[in-house]
């Protein structure tokens, strides 16, 4: 065998191993990845209350996702800074459904009880439409979500039309709340208005997602 050939042999056999290693992994296909034009991906969870919420119960509404991890510092800088909460209120207020997501496994870093959630919210002041559990993370994966917090709206019609950070200062300091562009705040205002998304995608910035192995 040529060394020509060997070459293309060797990288088809590392084409094929990888592609082993991502669907063992739980990846779902690429077509069933979260993407912005998209219909969200489908998904059953249970709430902290342990209540089974599919997100096929909101259709027809604007719905936001946040992936959270209550020990992580970045989550941190919007809870003690009072900035999640305030948009959770004034945008459920308006009639958006704010979904919390945990696809922190168990026993790693931001996995918490049904208790400890409902704790975690009334302590924080926090008002999310509920408290999703991911544990196995295949949630999390299909959305491509990679850090806490990492946030998602889906428009009306299950589409979604933004993904990306909270806002364009990437660090864990309250003090940088000041003036920062809030991306949820701005396409939420945009749906109201009847006007596409503008910023559909950022950088998301945060803590990793502490993924079941």
């Amino acid at each position: 065998m040529s060394i020509i050939a060997r070459r293309r042999v060797l990288t088809i056999g590392l084409c094929g191993a990888a592609a082993i290693v991502t669907l063992s992994a739980g990846v779902q296909p690429a077509t069933a990845l979260a993407r912005i034009g998209a219909p969200a991906p489908a998904f059953t969870l249970t709430d902290s209350n342990g209540r089974v919420r599919s997100l096929a119960d909101f259709k027809g509404k604007t719905v936001v996702l946040e992936w959270t991890n209550h020990d992580c510092p970045y989550v941190g800088k919007h809870y003690r800074g009072n900035n999640m909460q305030t948009l959770q209120k004034k945008w459920t207020g308006q009639g958006v459904v704010w979904l919390t997501l945990i696809s922190s496994a168990p026993d790693e870093q931001g996995h918490v009880s049904l208790q400890q959630a409902n704790k975690l919210t009334a302590d924080r002041g926090a008002a999310p439409t509920a408290v999703l559990f991911d544990p196995t993370g295949k949630v999390g994966r299909a959305y491509v979500a990679r850090a806490t917090p990492h946030m998602y709206v889906i428009n009306g019609d299950g589409v979604l039309v933004y993904i990306g950070g909270i806002d364009d200062q990437p660090t864990a300091r309250i003090e940088d709340l000041k003036g920062a562009r809030n991306f949820v705040d701005q396409a939420l205002s945009e749906i109201a208005q009847g006007k596409p998304v503008t910023a559909s995608s950022s950088r998301a910035y945060g803590c990793s997602i502490k993924y079941a192995s």
